[in-house]
């Protein structure tokens, strides 16, 4: 019986979708694969029905309600393995990023919920490689309970990521629902990082305007306690991320395809 299984939104991702899903295709641990269009107007929805078809268990689906956190929640419910995988349409994932995590998440003596993996960057040096592994897994051991990568280098144990109330509009609507939603998940148990768990995200997440936020915000993150990080995220970022404007919509502008 399968362990895993992959859930990837997408809107308008017909560049990036034929590498990322034959990375996951050629996983050594086997996986159903669960692809939720978020209504794009591209050839997104046609690649993922060609590239799919045939695969055993692979799910497409449509969500037209516009926002990941849509796409995300409606394919969490065709989600019936122990783990799931967040992966993003524009991020390779290499052969043995399923068995990395599962070795993560089955670490005997610990309630692991969540096993994170740092961002290996596509064309960086290897230094810079180095670099980055160093810090996302130094940051994890000085902070174990925050959250240190993007929403699609997450994985989860399903059973805590239901309990937690999963991808919810109605809980978060806004961007940095990867820090909010692992900081829901970890009232259940600990995130793992490691060395050899790590993804390829596009270089075109180096721009980052649209959905970061404020020195101010990240310091208060690192600072707040755990027991009252809810208070943070809810009473204090959430309105200030409205009033910004910053929902989770805003992932759809997409500033890459207008340059």
């Amino acid at each position: 019986m399968q362990r895993w299984s992959a859930l990837v939104a997408c809107y308008n991702e017909q560049a990036f979708l034929p590498e990322m899903l034959a990375s996951l295709l050629a996983q050594s641990v086997p996986c159903r694969i669960v692809v939720v269009d978020n209504g794009s107007t591209d050839l997104t929805l046609t690649l993922a029905k060609d590239l799919l078809s045939g695969v055993p268990g692979a799910t497409v689906l449509s969500e037209t309600r516009p926002g990941q956190v849509h796409a995300l929640a409606h394919g969490l419910r065709h989600i019936d393995t122990e783990f799931v995988a967040i992966c993003d349409a524009d991020t390779l994932y290499p052969a043995n990023y399923l068995a990395s995590a599962t070795r993560l998440l089955d670490r005997p003596n610990r309630n692991i919920v969540a096993a994170c993996a740092w961002p290996r960057t596509q064309a960086s040096s290897v230094l810079a490689n180095v670099l980055a592994a160093g810090h996302r897994l130094a940051a994890q051991r000085l902070m174990p309970r925050q959250n240190h990568v993007n929403g699609g280098s997450q994985t989860f144990r399903t059973a805590a990521l239901l309990a937690a109330g999963g991808y919810d509009a109605a809980i978060w609507p806004y961007v940095l629902k990867d820090h909010e939603l692992m900081n829901r998940v970890l009232h259940f148990g600990d995130q793992a990082m490691s060395g050899d768990f790590w993804c390829s995200p596009s270089p075109r997440r180096g721009d980052r305007r649209r959905v970061r936020w404020t020195l101010t915000e990240r310091l208060a993150y690192h600072t707040s306690r755990f027991r009252a990080r809810d208070a943070f995220f809810h009473d204090w970022l959430a309105p200030r991320l409205e009033m910004r404007g910053q929902r989770d919509t805003v992932l759809r502008d997409q500033p890459w395809n207008a340059a």
